[in-house]
């Protein structure tokens, strides 16, 4: 692809590097902007540099917050005995759209896959073994993904954690296997939320 200018490319070019993203899709994004009144492009960049510059990830559950501790778990009304394991902050949303969950998450951060060079040690699965080592959760819910690397890391998570006195579950396979949570719609999540089965089950069938 051929530029008229640097300052276009170099634009075109890092646009392109965000996900699902090519470079003709960029270009369009590019010379989208550059219609619009310079205002709002700096709108953006400013929203984007407040972001990347002052988002914290919450000391409790590992979700993305602007503050130390997100919402959910500031939130009396929530179940703390009650732990939802997810991958990352599009699943929890994903679960908090179906409004069938009470409880609290924990934000793996990913999943295990050797493949990617992602181990244990990558994620906050040692938090998770800490918060449970110290007591008061009754129940953790396993809602990763039904893919190779999510069964993976349940696995992994089970085997640290069998050891302590917490039920451990998974939800219902209303989501079909190689869905990714965030893609699921609300009703089917909302069911395996309420229709979720001990972890022990899964590893029979």
């Amino acid at each position: 692809m051929d530029f008229s200018s640097k300052l276009l490319e170099s634009a075109v070019n890092e646009m392109s590097q965000l996900p699902g993203i090519g470079k003709r899709t960029a270009l369009r994004l590019v010379l989208h902007l550059l219609k619009q009144p310079k205002e709002q492009t700096h709108y953006l960049t400013e929203a984007l540099n407040n972001f990347r510059d002052e988002i914290k990830l919450c000391k409790n559950c590992h979700n993305i917050s602007d503050v130390e501790l997100c919402d959910i778990c500031k939130n009396s009304r929530r179940d703390p005995e009650l732990i939802c394991v997810v991958e990352d902050i599009r699943d929890v949303m994903a679960i908090e759209n179906t409004a069938q969950f009470k409880g609290l998450y924990h934000v793996l951060g990913g999943k295990i896959s050797p493949i990617e060079g992602i181990g244990p040690h990558n994620l906050t699965i040692d938090d998770l073994v800490q918060k449970v080592e110290k007591g008061g959760i009754k129940e953790i819910i396993l809602a990763l993904s039904s893919t190779m690397e999510g069964d993976t890391t349940n696995f992994y998570i089970y085997r640290q954690l069998q050891k302590f006195e917490v039920s451990l579950t998974t939800i219902a396979r209303g989501i079909s296997v190689g869905d990714e949570i965030e893609y699921a719609d609300e009703v089917t999540l909302g069911r395996s939320i309420i229709n979720r089965v001990p972890f022990e089950q899964g590893l029979k069938g």
